[in-house]
């Protein structure tokens, strides 16, 4: 059991670090750092004289032409690495301006930024160790030619991920390629979800008389340790009942979980240690922060500063993907042991919550224009297809009708209005 646990934190830690945009530049610069030491100890065992005996033309043997070549270099690379991330800062505000400040994680947090920021500071760190390391003697001394021209080589590559950085950055600033990375990352969640659900049974027993317990904790809810928590539920024989939802604020002192027969201290500590909290968002594997982006997303371009309606109209497309995999999710989540038994019972976002949510913003920003109401009332009219059972129906059809008072106070060409039920027909 305590090995698990330690497992399972060592693997939380792993994952949290690695959304960090330090991660990788940290872990490159340290494999610079490390390649230059090693390159002066290659050359105290003299590797530039054997390769000059090879191949004389690869070589650098003039001190002075190698001083100047590293200080080229490495003054080279300090303003190639100012001008790209001031780039980035120029971008990401365009990007927190014109769509939502809550794409910016997954901006800054892609791994192939990290990867080229890394390779930057690698080099900048591999050449200035093996310039300090250029001390001249009377008798033995050697000038570091094969570093040298590796620095040169490292600095070429430098280049070359500077032109895909470039093209990588120009890309991904482009709001359809933030959509549809979004949309992407939430329907494999959401897919993923209903996947393994399709695996158990969703029986649970009734809660109504259980102990319900406090969280000591305050912070942004993001998961749960959930090895762990399967471990105790067994080792104890009691089943768990977690009040919480992924991406809920939680105040010291709110019901977080219930449980069976009741708990001592230890226990109890226990389980609100396998219990995950942050003092920031944490997109990680929440579905909820998809539909929450997009839809930011969608109302921002029918703004009066940006009026990009052909943006809003994109949203509700990929909102629509999203709720014809949502609809066939199950109101709760569980935790399954290996013989099909459910120990606890996850709280999450309920189809009609997040519908909700999605259409009282729209309905509030977007109610004056009727191509936006008329996509809107398309996708309602997609789901009322596709409804799993007779309350998702009844949820459906309430917001059509919320739909329709909205268009019907706020939009005072006839005309308009009466091309709200009609068949959508996109411009693309």
């Amino acid at each position: 059991m305590d090995r698990i646990f330690k497992m399972d934190r060592l693997t939380n830690f792993i994952d949290h670090i690695q959304s960090r945009i330090a991660f990788f530049p940290t872990v490159i610069s340290l494999g610079g750092l490390l390649t230059a030491f090693l390159m002066i100890y290659l050359e105290q065992k003299d590797i530039s004289a054997h390769i000059m005996e090879i191949a004389p033309a690869l070589v650098i043997d003039d001190t002075d032409t190698a001083k100047t070549i590293l200080s080229t270099l490495i003054g080279g690379l300090i303003s190639l690495t100012v001008f790209s991330f001031s780039m980035v800062m120029v971008l990401l505000n365009q990007a927190s301006s014109n769509f939502s400040p809550r794409v910016l994680p997954g901006i800054v947090s892609d791994q192939k930024h990290q990867i080229v920021l890394g390779l930057y500071i690698g080099t900048i760190l591999y050449n200035i160790f093996i310039f300090i390391s250029i001390e001249p003697t009377k008798d033995n001394y050697q000038t570091p030619g094969f570093s040298v021209l590796a620095g040169i080589i490292l600095v070429v590559g430098c280049l070359a991920a500077f032109i895909y950085f470039i093209h990588h950055i120009s890309q991904a600033i482009q709001v359809g390629n933030i959509l549809t990375a979004i949309h992407s990352r939430t329907k494999s969640e959401i897919r993923s979800i209903v996947k393994d659900q399709e695996k158990k049974t969703l029986v649970f027993p009734d809660q109504e008389h259980w102990e319900a317990y406090e969280i000591t904790e305050t912070g942004y809810f993001y998961g749960i340790l959930n090895d762990n928590l399967l471990e105790i539920c067994k080792e104890n024989s009691m089943r768990i009942k977690i009040q919480l939802h992924k991406g809920q604020f939680i105040l010291d002192g709110t019901i977080g979980f219930k449980t069976e027969k009741p708990l001592d201290n230890d226990l109890k500590e226990k389980i609100i240690s396998n219990l995950l909290f942050s003092h920031e968002e944490l997109i990680g594997e929440n579905y909820i922060y998809g539909f929450r982006q997009i839809s930011e997303i969608g109302v921002k371009a029918m703004s009066p500063g940006i009026n990009d309606p052909g943006t809003a109209l994109n949203t509700i497309d990929y909102l629509t993907s999203l709720f014809l995999d949502l609809i066939r999710k199950a109101d709760f989540e569980y935790l399954t042991d290996d013989e099909g038994e459910n120990w606890a019972l996850i709280k999450s976002s309920k189809f009609s919550e997040v519908l909700f949510n999605v259409m009282a913003t729209y309905r509030l920003y977007c109610k004056h224009d009727i191509t936006v109401m008329r996509k809107l009332m398309h996708m309602l009219k997609t789901l009322k297809n596709h409804v799993i059972n007779s309350n998702q129906l009844e949820i459906i059809e309430a917001e059509i009708y919320e739909l329709r008072a909205d268009a019907n106070s706020n939009i005072q060409n006839k005309r308009d209005l009466a091309q709200l039920n009609a068949d959508f027909i996109s411009w693309s």
